[in-house]
Order: structure tokens, then sequence, then C-alpha cells
């Protein structure tokens, strides 16, 4: 519930507050829960709502680019075309610089701190549609069905959105272990 509150709100110990502010809210309308939808999402629908007025009442002034509508920022293609051949070769459209296996990639520095630290920084650097999406798929473990719900979208919009996000957070990924092997390829004795 934290994640999800951190999301909206500008700093942890807001975030804290609204989890707390939750709790009480779903105390004082427990009996008013009408089973229309799961436990789990009515308590994160509370909690969401709440963090967003929060954050809201919170934060003074916005960046400017938060003003940038929602399809502006779902424009951005969820692969760089250049990575894919043109209509002339042999494979029409498939890759020409296909995604980097990470299978060589010791285990280690896939799960060492400053790994994940790069990971969290590209999520946080998402649109707020696919920070969530992801957020609630792939790191609280939710369902698809469980996050349509709660967010109110489409299966297909859900889809959409979490395949964007991965894509994202993989580019970023790809770049840092990318820029990593090079520099330890310079610090290998010849």
């Amino acid at each position: 519930m934290l994640r999800i509150a951190q999301m909206y709100t500008p700093s942890r110990a807001v975030a804290e507050d609204v989890v707390q502010e939750t709790w009480l809210g779903v105390l004082q309308g427990l009996d008013r829960f009408e089973g229309r939808s799961s436990l789990k999402t009515w308590i994160f629908r509370i909690l969401t709502n709440r963090a967003k007025t929060r954050g809201q009442r919170e934060r003074r002034s916005i960046p400017f680019s938060a003003l940038a509508s929602e399809e502006t920022e779902s424009s951005d293609p969820a692969v760089d075309p250049s990575r894919f051949q043109g209509d002339d070769d042999r494979y029409p459209h498939g890759w020409a610089s296909p995604p980097t296996s990470w299978e060589e990639v010791p285990e280690a520095r896939l799960l060492s701190t400053e790994t994940l630290s790069k990971v969290e920084e590209a999520i946080a650097q998402l649109p707020e549609m696919q920070r969530l999406v992801i957020t609630l798929r792939d790191i609280e473990g939710w369902s698809s069905q469980e996050v349509c719900n709660f967010l109110d979208i489409t299966e297909t919009n859900q889809r959409v959105l979490l395949h964007r996000a991965r894509s994202k957070v993989r580019r970023a990924l790809e770049e840092y272990l990318d820029a990593e092997q090079e520099h330890d390829e310079e610090r290998a004795p010849a």
C-alpha cells in the first residue's frame, strides 16, 4: 500500500499518512462495503483516491513536463524503430539488432543493488499509468484482471501499458548493462 501511495504523493512521510488514513477509512466504511468488487480492490481504490487528493494538496506547483498529455506520453515507440529492418530486406520488419541476451550476465550483477536501483529509476521515470501498471503487475504481483478493475481500464489498454513500460525499463537496463560490460572490458588485462 505504501508503494502505491508513494506514486501519488511527494514524499514517503505523506504516503505513510495516506496509508494510515486509508485504514481508518476502511474501518469506518466497512459496513458500507457492498461486495461489487473484491475487498482488495475496494481498499486500494480508497487508498488511490486519498493519495491522489493528498498528493494534489501537497504539491503547490507542478513541473512543466507533467502537463504533457497522455497521448504525448504514449506516442513514443516501445522499441526504437532503428532496431528493425526495412521492407526491402530478407526478413521485412524483423530485428536488425535483437534484444541483448542476459544469459551471459552473471546473476550477481543482475541482482546487485546498483542494477536494481537502475530498474527503480527507470520505473520512476515512466508516465503515471505505465508506472502504475508495471508496479502492480510485476512488483506487487497483481493479476491483469485485478489491475483492470483497480485502474478502471480495459484488458487491451492494460496490456499495451504493461508492454510499453516493460520495454522502456528493459531499454534502460540494456543501456546500463552494456555500459558496464564495456567498462569491464576496458579494465581487463590484454
